[in-house]
């Protein structure tokens, strides 16, 4: 309770922050933290292709979406005798490792933002006060950056290999019916997700050097001594 007390009444709204690049850049990585994960985790699509009967031809969408674990996604091929009749199939492939990686970077570097804004923002004389803190937020966002670029690279090659598995060129090659392709499922989301990842990556890299800016790695230790200060004045 006392340190509920303390950090309330040691609360001290500034927007100031906001001004300087170590605040304005966290904003726009907290934005597109949001962006990078929602892209990915709500997505949900389609593919399409039809059986070709003798006299018609029955259309097939199978469905597909987040976390992109298509071997579970079961769908069913109609029966060219009778309509009522469906054969089980499933898409190949389960790109869920990469994909959930993917999102939970998104999800704690989101987090990992908000919780900096607020220390900016509410409590800035705390964070530059000591040393630990911009040390701290250094280190963080440094691995952060590194997790970007694994997660998004690994996210890359995933999403390659969905749009493999859902092209219905290749799916009409393993059918057991007669079948032909149809629309190619829309893509144009999770291509955005992986941009967005790779733009984090900017942003959280470029960051380090705002933030190691604050640290005492970038300040002189032992500045020269003023002649106020009884320094020697140099020749």
């Amino acid at each position: 309770m006392d340190i509920v007390q303390k950090l309330v009444s040691g609360f001290a709204l500034d927007l100031g922050p906001l001004k300087e690049p170590l605040g304005f850049i966290r904003v726009l990585e907290w934005v597109f933290a949001i962006f990078a994960f929602a892209t990915t985790g709500g997505y949900s699509g389609s593919t399409h292709f039809s059986v070709k009967c003798t006299d018609k031809e029955l259309e097939v969408n199978p469905t597909f979406g987040y976390p992109f674990r298509l071997s579970a996604d079961s769908y069913k091929i109609p029966s060219c005798n009778d309509s009522k009749v469906f054969t089980d199939a499933y898409l190949q492939g389960d790109f869920s490792s990469s994909a959930q990686f993917y999102v939970s970077v998104g999800v704690f570097g989101f987090l990992y933002c908000t919780a900096t804004l607020i220390l900016y923002l509410g409590y800035q004389n705390i964070y530059r006060q000591t040393t630990r803190g911009p040390i701290v937020d250094l280190v963080v966002t440094a691995a952060f950056a590194f997790l970007w670029l694994v997660s998004s690279s690994a996210w890359g090659k995933g999403l390659t290999d969905v749009k493999w598995a859902t092209n219905p060129d290749h799916i009409v090659e393993v059918c057991a019916a007669t079948c032909t392709p149809g629309e190619y499922p829309s893509m144009g989301r999770l291509n955005a997700s992986v941009t967005f990842g790779f733009l984090n990556l900017i942003l959280w890299a470029g960051n380090c050097w705002f933030i190691y800016k604050e640290t005492p790695f970038h300040k002189d230790p032992n500045p020269p001594a003023t002649m106020e200060e009884g320094g020697v004045p140099g020749p």
